[in-house]
């Protein structure tokens, strides 16, 4: 009779034995949650022919930092898109440009300080897309941005000779028949509009 408990309690012990382990065993850690991308800056500019609304890149903060600085503080306001080509681009954010004089030679104003390159593959001249003007050529060897001036991609095939070359930072995303009507708008010999094509600049909560 012992040997039959025996051979009865020993199965009765692997199962508590195995229940036992069930209790102990760890628990799984659930891999830790992944942070939510920060939201776009979104930014409107007003015009006599229309709003283009638009969104600033998290990938090029400095870029994105320096216009939303300037919008707020009013800067761009009273500044006139001073050189537009249509199939090209229309080209703002001179500070020259808020007083000056009908025939008047714009393009070089600024803030007084230039923003570091801040190229990024995955962000290209396409229609719409909002960039920063530079100076070109040997006197800029690191292709550092205009402190304020930038342009605005107009055809519906971008630019995509310029990736690369001159940062590009946002989008359009509202209102690409705003950019095509004032590429289009009569103009003199240096590509500025003949009747000033005014705007304002304002960061959207």
């Amino acid at each position: 009779m012992k040997r039959l408990i025996l051979i009865l309690i020993l199965p009765i012990m692997m199962i508590a034995a195995g229940n036992a382990q069930t209790k102990t065993a760890p628990a799984v850690k659930k891999a830790p949650a992944t942070k939510a991308a920060p939201a776009r800056v979104k930014f409107v500019i007003h015009t006599d022919y229309g709003d283009m609304k638009g969104v600033l890149y998290n990938e090029t903060p400095k870029h994105r930092d320096n216009f939303v600085k300037l919008a707020k503080s009013g800067f761009y306001d009273g500044t006139l898109f001073h050189r537009v080509i249509l199939g090209f681009m229309i080209q703002g954010g001179d500070p020259d440009s808020k007083n000056a004089k009908p025939g008047q030679a714009l393009g070089m104003g600024g803030p007084g300080y230039t923003i570091p390159a801040e190229f990024n593959l995955k962000l290209q001249h396409k229609r719409g897309a909002l960039a920063a003007a530079r100076l070109g050529g040997p006197s800029n060897p690191q292709k550092a941005s205009s402190g304020s001036q930038f342009y605005i991609v107009e055809p519906v095939a971008g630019t995509h000779f310029l990736d690369n070359d001159y940062t590009v930072f946002g989008e359009i995303t509202e209102g690409f028949d705003v950019i095509t009507k004032i590429a289009s708008v009569q103009k003199d010999g240096s590509d500025r509009p003949v009747k000033d094509v005014k705007m304002t600049v304002k960061i959207v909560k």
